[in-house]
């Protein structure tokens, strides 16, 4: 089959700094919310902001603190992804490796100077960098002193990070995102925006008073960004899945609607640049009133992003009936019902190549932006065999079956920019903390109480994925 790929097209893989770095506290980084994150039975209750534990606790297991040693490793790592053609890599900064505290009169040198070595070795091998601003990821001082993003000030402390590393890396990076799976924050509150709340709190009007101001930033963000680097490419980034009605009946039909705009009213503010009737009617029907500045409306109008990334791991099904209810799956952040119609991954993720396809076309026609597939990949244990190797057809045929559909959805009109799969080296889930919960064509040697050598090593999918890139996606 002829490539139906457009010729530029990025591929590549995409990580977080949280789940890949490690050196939590080295040279002068500051601690940051997501190494506040336990394995074990505690870890969603943080995440969801029920408990304030704003320092380590002695006795807990913290996987993000050594993650997979990037921080002294990248060298090796980014070898390893240019010898499997990456045209790509999407990375995030630290905010507290900028900025230790969050509100510092100047940044730290240490930590500019990590990500300006990053992206030269990057550069060394023609792989352009894609770079997500703040990817679950708020200095603790910030939460510690502010109560993080419900407090106005968080836009001006991002604001000035902002500046700082498009100043600072204007010759090295075209493509940004501002906030990763940003919707996330209705979720995993903790996690998306660094919150943490009190009983008897108004826990919805707090969510999105947050997410206002992270969309005021964000604007800020592509404002500045466009000044500073003017042939920036600044985009936002949705945890998508296009939502399922589990029936024809109406009310089900509904339901779908509003889950899938529960989400969609984050990248309609920032690329339509206003609040939809939608979104102004349920905070009217919640009781819920956004404070906003004088210039916020202005300000969200006049700078909308350039392209939308998204997340695809899989689609979602909903119900309104009690019985079907019942049958919910908890695997993923994103709560569905059981599709009878449908297989699922072995922590519960539904999968749905067609889905992938389905959710890039509602994209596409809702916003009319070009679209970057910045995440997507299967989680899944993988087996050493006698000799080291790994046979990962699984997650080949994974793969190989969302590529397809992407093919097909750019023959449908579709407007990729590029694909950059997510862990495409073995990292930190973001959800559970494991290393057993793998996604990369690289092995590391690391299991879920951090014991091993951290070495690296090919899995089959390597050599599948660098056939993929050589061919520009006509060789699945």
């Amino acid at each position: 089959m002829m490539s139906k790929f457009p010729k530029g097209f990025l591929w590549g893989g995409a990580v977080a700094a949280n789940q890949v770095e490690g050196a939590y506290l080295e040279d002068g980084k500051g601690l940051t919310s997501v190494d506040l994150l336990p394995t074990g039975a505690k870890r969603w209750d943080v995440m969801k902001g029920k408990v304030e534990i704003l320092k380590p606790v002695e006795g807990e297991f913290y996987p993000s603190h050594k993650a997979i040693d990037f921080y002294h490793r990248y060298k090796e790592d980014i070898a390893l992804f240019a010898e499997m053609g990456f045209k790509a890599l999407r990375i995030s900064i630290s905010w507290a490796r900028i900025f230790p505290n969050g509100d510092d009169a100047a940044p730290n040198e240490a930590g500019l100077q990590f990500y300006d070595d990053l992206f030269d070795e990057m550069r060394k091998y023609d792989i352009e960098p894609v770079v997500t601003i703040a990817h679950f990821d708020v200095p603790v001082h910030l939460i510690e002193a502010y109560g993080s993003w419900r407090n106005r000030k968080l836009v001006q402390f991002f604001e000035t990070y902002a500046k700082t590393i498009f100043a600072r890396y204007q010759d090295k990076v075209k493509y940004w995102m501002t906030f990763n799976e940003i919707n996330m924050l209705l979720h995993l509150p903790f996690v998306g925006a660094g919150l943490v709340f009190k009983e008897g709190e108004d826990e919805l009007q707090i969510k999105y008073q947050a997410a206002h101001h992270q969309l005021v930033a964000s604007a800020l963000a592509v404002k500045a960004g466009h000044e500073i680097i003017p042939d920036a490419k600044i985009g936002c980034m949705l945890a998508a899945g296009t939502t399922y009605p589990y029936t024809s009946n109406p009310d089900d039909v509904a339901k779908a609607m509003e889950r899938d705009r529960e989400s969609f009213f984050f990248i309609d503010v920032q690329s339509r640049g206003k609040y939809p009737g939608y979104a102004k009617r349920f905070l009217k029907d919640n009781n819920l009133h956004i404070e906003m500045e004088e210039n916020d409306e202005e300000l969200l109008k006049e700078h909308t992003v350039d392209y939308i990334g998204f997340s695809y791991y899989s689609s979602r099904t909903t119900s309104t009936d009690p019985e079907i209810l019942k049958d919910i799956t908890d695997g993923n952040v994103f709560a569905s019902v059981a599709n009878p119609y449908l297989k699922a991954s072995e922590w519960g993720w539904t999968i749905d190549p067609k889905g992938f396809r389905i959710t890039a076309n509602q994209l596409y026609d809702r916003y009319e932006k070009p679209l970057f597939v910045v995440e997507n990949g299967l989680g899944a244990i993988d087996e050493l065999n006698a000799d080291g190797t790994i046979d990962d057809d699984y997650r080949i045929d994974y793969l190989k079956e969302h590529i397809a559909e992407m093919r097909e959805a750019i023959e449908d009109g579709v407007d990729i920019i590029g694909y950059t799969s997510w862990g495409p080296i073995d990292i930190v889930s973001a959800s559970t903390g494991e290393m057993k919960k793998r996604y990369g064509y690289i092995y590391v040697d690391r299991d879920n109480e951090g014991k091993g050598s951290l070495k690296r090593s090919k899995k089959k999918s390597f050599a599948w994925y660098k056939q993929v890139i050589a061919s520009n996606g006509e060789q699945l």
